[in-house]
């Protein structure tokens, strides 16, 4: 499976277009659409590639910023898991009203993810990694080469547990979850550069 990361006026959130080539075609996802929606088609356009769905690691704003004009244009599924779906419909819970005063909303999911769920890009799956603590419903994507890992783990860092949903000890008990894991995986994050999985998990502190 192919990756590729784009960021044009992005909130400094990773935006992650996923391609996966089989006999009928080449499929794509793009996975927390934090860019312009007409940047994202315009790169997938340029992979000759087919945009099939929205995967969103939580529901935060900075992520989901162009789920609505994406699904209008395209007619694509938006999935996110089934514990995150009400920050979609809550600038309180999504953060932005903290941000920013006021309130910004999204339409609801087309279909809601569940712990060690699989999403199919055409002959390949995608893994759902469950890693609540960021927020409830936090999840990580698990690829046979790769893993995206949202907010949860950083290559130096981890992902805050003091918004709505947040939880430390959950944070904590999914951090010790990804140890179970291939450690020359390389993870994609929310936000910084990709990183090996053991190098990401030997540069973290537990909270």
């Amino acid at each position: 499976m192919e990756i590729y990361s784009i960021q044009p006026n992005s909130w400094r959130s990773n935006c992650y277009i996923l391609i996966n080539e089989d006999e009928n075609g080449r499929h794509g996802a793009v996975v927390d659409p934090s860019v312009p929606a007409n940047e994202i088609i315009s790169f997938v356009s340029g992979k000759d590639a087919r945009l099939e769905m929205i995967i969103l690691t939580h529901g935060h704003f900075d992520h989901v910023l162009s789920v609505d004009t994406l699904r209008e244009q395209l007619n694509i599924p938006l999935y996110i898991h089934e514990k995150d779906a009400e920050l979609l419909l809550d600038g309180e819970k999504n953060a932005y009203t903290l941000f920013f005063g006021k309130d910004m909303v999204y339409k609801p999911a087309d279909r809601l993810l569940c712990d060690d769920g699989i999403v199919n890009l055409g002959s390949e799956q995608i893994k759902i990694f469950s890693t609540p603590g960021h927020t409830p419903g936090s999840i990580c994507l698990l690829c046979p080469d790769f893993i995206l890992t949202g907010d949860t783990l950083f290559a130096d860092g981890y992902g805050r547990y003091d918004l709505y949903g947040g939880c430390r000890e959950q944070l904590k008990d999914s951090l010790g979850s990804l140890r179970s894991l291939n450690r020359e995986l390389t993870i994609y994050p929310g936000h910084g550069r990709e990183e090996l999985l053991g190098n990401a998990l030997d540069n973290i502190h537990y909270l």
